[in-house]
């Protein structure tokens, strides 16, 4: 964290989360860290499915996609969908749902732009169709959970912000008004502070804005577990601890499903594994932060980790005294956010979740284990958990947990063809990815159709972000941009010339 200067902090103030870690002793926080288990709730529930066996041996296949997370299982089972008879392969170089898909808060969003603001700030001559566009992609992903019964503990309870500085009450309001795109009775609800305090109790909720529709809760892992599931029904063969370790074009070969020399022009995509070869009419990508196998893209995403805590579970009393009735998220309007989410365990017990705030980037754009924790960060989530819910003082955490978010500078998905268009690839869902990856699934598929659809002729789709620079650019960019977004929370949210700036080139971002 970089220091401001003098000047800039007298012109400053201290925000309801600096004053929590000012003024919560870190003895407190630590005790509640006491006994916390640095291992992902999601991912410790009992229903955890056994592993596919790892591929080890060459096999053709009509599409083949790389990646386990919610990205590739979409892709897989909606290409199943459109055509039962395709031969489908899912390659995950781990375990189906271990990165980034079962590790977020469940936030599963309607917004396929990262916010209606954003999607405005970044297109704006096709921004209000892209909001249809994400509110049918959450029915259809809903329709999908309901028809193949997948088990993920969907909860249609929508979502709350609050306002936890006076100055963002004006903004709620400003949200609340009607608009051309969502009208009056579609839109959310403004709630003053004893209103807001009803529904959860905070007392750091000057007000609240309820989000009716446009949200909802899911278990993470038991999702992308569901999903596979319904995959494996579905035909498609899943090859889990199978990393692919190198992608090239056999020009020489017969794809799948035709007769050798009937198209002396026809070529297929080769996988290699340590153990097994695919070879692929068609390739979808969905590899989300690790490294791209189309080497051009690795610029256009940096890792960023995000951390979170799981409660112990509540007593009776405790949930008596925080409320939330309404099993809804609860967000902040701070450029560092928190995500705060209740949730059933398997035993029926309520727990609470909070996450973010904190956004961490290596230099180099490096990714390693340790990162997985960040010490620092548990302690200053427990002490923000604290001065949300101080009639919950005494609960304890029963996981920390940390993960990687494939960040890109316009922060909604970008896509990208390569090998004469056989090869697709979708990314920089920055957080935002539970919904969205069902509609990325959707593009790449159209992509590799070769067809001409309404999705592959969005600017969205088309037009790429402003890729990061090499270092030791893009560590001292992120390093000034996260000192300029902390000085604009303790400044009202004014933004200083720095965010001005990264707003004007495209590379900023208004949470």
């Amino acid at each position: 964290m970089m220091f401001q200067p003098n000047s800039a902090r007298s012109k400053s103030k201290e925000t309801s989360f600096d004053r929590a870690e000012r003024l919560i002793p870190d003895s407190q926080a630590l005790r509640a860290l006491e006994n916390t288990q640095r291992s992902v709730y999601w991912l410790e529930h009992p229903g955890k499915p056994v592993a596919q066996e790892s591929l080890r041996e060459n096999i053709t296949a009509d599409l083949a996609v790389v990646g386990g997370g919610y990205t590739g299982l979409w892709t897989a089972l909606i290409a199943k969908e459109r055509d039962p008879q395709r031969d489908v392969v899912v390659l995950e170089a781990a375990e189906c749902g271990w990165a980034a898909s079962g590790r977020n808060g469940g936030f599963c969003e309607a917004s396929i732009t990262h916010g209606e603001s954003n999607g405005e700030k970044h297109l704006p001559q096709e921004n209000e169709r892209l909001i249809e566009l994400g509110d049918e992609n959450l029915e259809e992903l809903i329709a999908t959970i309901e028809r193949y019964k997948i088990d993920c503990d969907l909860t249609h309870s929508g979502m709350m912000e609050i306002a936890t500085e006076k100055h963002q009450v004006q903004w709620l309001q400003d949200e609340a008004q009607p608009s051309d795109v969502i009208p009056s009775e579609q839109g959310p609800e403004f709630l003053d502070g004893p209103e807001a305090r009803a529904r959860i109790n905070t007392p750091l909720a000057h007000a609240g804005l309820l989000h009716r529709t446009g949200t909802v809760m899911v278990h993470p892992a038991k999702l992308a577990w569901g999903l596979k599931k319904v995959c494996v029904d579905l035909g498609v063969r899943i090859f889990e601890n199978s990393r692919v370790t190198g992608l090239n074009e056999d020009t020489q070969a017969t794809p799948a499903g035709t007769q050798s020399g009937t198209d002396k022009a026809s070529s297929v995509v080769v996988l290699d594994t340590d153990n097994g070869t695919v070879h692929a009419n068609l390739v979808a990508l969905a590899t989300n932060i690790f490294p791209n196998l189309i080497r051009r893209n690795r610029l256009y995403t940096v890792p960023v980790y995000d951390y979170a805590l799981m409660t112990e579970p509540l007593t009776d009393a405790q949930r008596a005294a925080v409320g939330w009735a309404g099993m809804e998220g609860l967000a902040d309007l701070n450029n560092r956010f928190h995500y705060v989410r209740p949730t059933l365990d398997a035993d029926g017990k309520f727990r609470i979740l909070i996450g973010g705030y904190d956004a961490v980037y290596h230099f180099g754009r490096a990714m390693r284990s340790e990162y997985l924790n960040s010490e620092e960060t548990y302690v200053k989530l427990a002490k923000h958990f604290a001065a949300l819910f101080p009639d919950l003082d005494d609960v304890r955490f029963s996981h920390a947990w940390g993960g990687s978010i494939d960040t890109c500078s316009r922060f909604f998905s970008f896509f990208d063809r390569s090998f004469g268009g056989r090869v697709v690839y979708a990314g920089g869902f920055t957080g935002l990815g539970v919904g969205a990856t069902r509609f990325a699934a959707k593009v790449m598929l159209d992509l590799l159709s070769g067809e001409r659809t309404e999705l592959t002729e969005l600017e969205m789709v088309r037009k790429k972000p402003i890729p990061f620079p090499s270092e030791p650019f893009a560590w001292t960019g992120v390093k000034i941009t996260t000192a300029a977004m902390v000085r604009a929370d303790r400044r009202e949210g004014k933004r200083g010339l720095w965010l001005k700036a990264m707003d004007a080139v495209g590379m900023g971002f208004d949470s």
